[in-house]
């Protein structure tokens, strides 16, 4: 099993699905957890089983927000090992019905909170020789109907992951990214289509050995983001049961 002792992780989407899973998963595994998002109540309920840990809400559009998340992980833990930016939101639309607040909140949640946090986390990460967790999706490295927005976002991230990479190639820092398919999370069971949409086109997203747990996606993150994953950096991880095979 890959451990994660004495480290200090800080786990973005941490009140539901892949960040609630990853900051239990993690906090079993030795870490010390500090998870953000912006439901407390339901952080509340997931950190009850994250033991040693802690959360705050924080609004990860906010850049400002985001500095001060950081700074409050360092001063309730004294460091930052590990930045796993797994919070996300995906709104399937019609490309001409797509306003531009549409447009600027879904790059404002996946693509600008991890570059802000990514930004404010660096010099702690650097210090510890650390290491960045990103959770792009198939739609970073595919396009996906009636998701123009997330597309771009999530090829953004994994775009943002590469160069990070190459910037700090002769540091200790490693930056990875994984793009996971579909998983049993409310943003699936949840998700809701435009009005008389192509469920042809729609299906074309289907892995063919259906849907992941969120835990089995959450054992990826622990592997990059552990001393077993020295060598991996700048790297990307198809997680999709299949879907990119091909």
């Amino acid at each position: 099993m890959t451990q994660l002792d004495g480290k200090v992780a800080l786990v973005t989407g941490a009140s539901s699905g892949l960040g609630a899973a990853t900051a239990q998963l993690f906090a079993e595994r030795g870490a010390t957890v500090f998870g953000i998002a912006r439901d407390s109540e339901r952080m509340a309920t997931v950190f009850e089983t994250v033991p040693g840990g802690g959360y705050a809400s924080v609004d990860i559009t906010s850049a400002q927000a985001c500095k001060d998340a950081v700074a409050l992980c360092v001063e309730r833990f004294g460091r930052v090992d590990v930045l796993v930016n797994a919070a996300g939101f995906h709104q399937m639309r019609r490309t001409p019905s797509v306003t531009d607040e549409d447009w600027d909140y879904d790059l404002a949640v996946n693509l600008n909170g991890p570059f802000y946090l990514t930004r404010a986390a660096l010099p702690h990460l650097l210090e510890v020789g650390g290491n960045i967790v990103n959770v792009a999706s198939i739609a970073g490295i595919e396009g996906e109907v009636y998701s123009a927005a997330y597309c771009a976002a999530k090829h953004g991230l994994v775009g943002m992951t590469k160069a990070l990479a190459i910037e700090y190639t002769k540091e200790q820092l490693r930056v990875n990214v994984i793009c996971p398919g579909g998983m049993l999370t409310p943003q699936v069971t949840e998700f809701k289509t435009p009005e008389d949409a192509d469920w042809d086109l729609i299906m074309r997203i289907a892995a063919p050995r259906g849907m992941m747990a969120p835990v089995d996606v959450a054992k990826v993150i622990a592997f990059l983001a552990s001393d077993d994953a020295t060598t991996i950096h700048g790297a990307v991880y198809n997680v999709d049961n299949g879907k990119t095979a091909g």
